[in-house]
């Protein structure tokens, strides 16, 4: 049990080191909320949440692997490397596929709701 305790120090450990180091994903946990509260708002059913949910998962989990690669990366090969760089630029490729499904998503739940809160034309 005492192990058990001890891991998700280790994890809850690694979230800091994410959150107070990588910017982008302090961005993501901003963008995170603020979606979380217009899902609140425009009230989103329940198959919406699912969706959403998902959305910021996959992106804050393709953060956390970025920074682990990133930090690998750099442990392993200091100084500039060709393939070094690729390896960075792949994991963060990863990161930006995952923020255009995220954004694809919230537009297709949020836009039709939002467009019912204009004032029609006459």
């Amino acid at each position: 049990m005492k192990r058990l305790i001890r891991s998700f120090g280790f994890a809850f450990k690694g979230l800091q080191y994410a959150t107070a180091s990588q910017l982008n994903f302090r961005i993501h946990l901003v963008a995170s909320i603020v979606v979380i509260g217009l899902g609140f708002a425009l009230q989103i059913s329940v198959d919406e949440w699912q969706w959403i949910m998902l959305s910021i998962t996959l992106v804050l989990v393709t953060e956390l692997l970025n920074t682990a690669i990133e930090t690998l990366t750099d442990l392993v090969s200091p100084t500039y490397n060709i393939k070094a760089g690729h390896v960075k630029d792949v994991s963060a490729g990863a990161v930006v596929v995952a923020a255009a499904f995220a954004f694809i998503t919230g537009l297709i739940i949020f836009i039709p709701k939002l467009l019912l809160l204009l004032p029609h034309a006459a």
